[in-house]
């Protein structure tokens, strides 16, 4: 194609097509005419992404597997610029983790890195625009980062929420079906009862007794002093004529063998037996009860967790932040993989705290990243420590781990985008960049200090302007 058809076609391209003609000539002048094919890989021809490459026509995608399946993340068509810009810091074009793939082919007209210099001097209008290409580029890639790191941290706090959410949910279903035969035994039990002719003083003893199933007596029991009191009730039972099957239920209880006997001096055989078959069907009952309360409360606790965490219903605007809730929501979230490899997690905060002006759900992506990170980091029965303190306007959190550390080697690139040392499948390389990307959009400050058995992160955040603490 001879130079004036060159021109004529940069002329009409979308970005470049509005500089004066002698900049299009000059640009013909020192580019070359590239001509792609449908499915070429365009980082296999290495020295092309050393160049600006002005699309012309045709179309190139790139996609990315971050653990979500194959995304398109940028594309670009006829009107369209790629490759290295003027004034990038990068040595030669890269891409957000995936390879540039001809969809449609065309041409691309390229121009050498090595020709930068005098394009800025003769066509700077063609160079205007191409900064305000490179502005946009940042930016796309910016937040296709983000929301990508942002839905797969979603997706492993859905596979951990549901987790967290079956346990109570199956101990709450569980014990709603026995509560319903408790009932009906409770209601023999009583029916029983009320035909056995006590009198006030036996009924006043027997309600004492039951009241004993409020409170629970075998806290910090083991389970082998449960399981000796269990038999040794069952053996109590046995000897006084009574149903041996109620000890399971009046294991739990505060009932004390003393107890046990001012029952069998005030009360017959067959009365005492009735007696022992409500106290034990009375404390099932409200044993299970408050099981079905406490798993559903647990339920609750946590849908209200993911709610904080993401902030629904809520602006994404600077607001002051309490971060206990934030925090504590956070590791809440993340326990079940906690405990998974036995690693333990603890917050210790300086009480009234200040409150942090940010945005909330930045905070809750930020620690997400950094504590997900930490927990990777330590071995089984490995411990995180979270801390945070005020500060002279500000407000410290620390978050510490006793991994193995970063290698002395490795830490100025680990806030590098697509950096991870993570076998292949098991990290984007996007979270602490990301994170860092948040902090100071914050206007915090993120470092890091390593060696062997420690890593702790810092990250110091402005306390909001009415420098309030929060309420607890």
């Amino acid at each position: 194609m001879d130079d004036s058809n060159l021109v004529a076609r940069l002329a009409q391209h979308r970005t470049v097509g509005a500089a004066p003609r002698e900049e299009l000539v000059w640009l013909a002048a020192h580019g070359a005419l590239y001509h792609t094919s449908r499915g070429e890989s365009l980082t296999q021809t290495a020295t092309m992404w050393d160049k600006l490459a002005i699309v012309l026509s045709g179309h190139v995608a790139i996609y990315v597997d971050r653990g979500l399946g194959p995304r398109k993340v940028m594309e670009w068509g006829a009107g369209d610029v790629t490759g290295l810009l003027p004034y990038s810091r990068m040595t030669k074009a890269k891409s957000p983790g995936g390879d540039p793939v001809v969809v449609e082919p065309g041409d691309l007209f390229l121009v050498s890195r090595d020709d930068f210099p005098e394009m800025i001097r003769e066509c700077p209008t063609v160079t205007t625009a191409l900064v305000h290409m490179m502005i946009d580029r940042v930016r796309r890639f910016t937040s296709n980062d983000l929301q990508d790191e942002k839905m797969i941290s979603l997706g492993k706090l859905s596979a951990g929420l549901a987790h967290e959410l079956n346990n109570p949910a199956s101990a709450a279903s569980r014990s709603a079906r026995l509560l319903a035969q408790e009932l009906a035994n409770l209601e023999d039990a009583s029916r029983a009862l009320g035909t056995a002719r006590m009198t006030e003083a036996q009924q006043e003893l027997a309600d004492r007794s039951r009241k004993a199933c409020v409170s629970k007596a075998a806290a910090g029991q083991s389970p082998v002093e449960r399981a000796d009191r269990e038999e040794a009730i069952e053996s109590w039972l046995e000897a006084h004529g009574a149903q041996p099957d109620a000890a399971a239920a009046l294991v739990d209880t505060a009932l004390t063998f003393e107890d046990f006997d001012t029952l069998a001096v005030a009360l017959d055989g067959d009365t005492l037996n009735t007696t022992l078959r409500w106290l034990a069907a009375d404390c099932s009952t409200r044993s299970l009860a408050g099981e079905v309360e406490r798993s559903v409360t647990r339920i609750h606790d946590l849908v209200a967790a993911i709610k904080r965490f993401t902030y629904m219903d809520r602006t994404s605007a600077p607001e002051p932040v309490d971060l206990s809730i934030s925090l504590n929501d956070t590791v809440a979230l993340l326990q079940h993989k906690a405990r998974r490899k036995s690693v333990r997690v603890s917050i210790n905060l300086e009480r009234d705290l200040p409150r942090v002006r940010a945005i909330g759900s930045d905070l809750n992506q930020i620690w997400t990243n950094l504590i997900d990170n930490a927990i990777d980091a330590v071995g089984e029965a490995g411990e995180v420590a979270i801390t945070a303190a005020p500060r002279l306007g500000f407000v410290i959190v620390h978050i510490v781990d006793n991994g193995p550390g970063i290698p002395p080697n490795l830490g100025e690139q680990i806030f590098d985008p697509f950096f991870t040392t993570k076998p292949v499948g098991q990290g984007t390389g996007l979270g602490l960049d990301i994170a860092r990307r948040l902090v100071n959009r914050n206007d915090g400050d993120i470092e890091f200090e390593s060696r062997p058995g420690r890593t702790e992160f810092r990250i110091t955040l402005p306390v909001a302007g009415d420098g309030t603490a929060p309420q607890r």
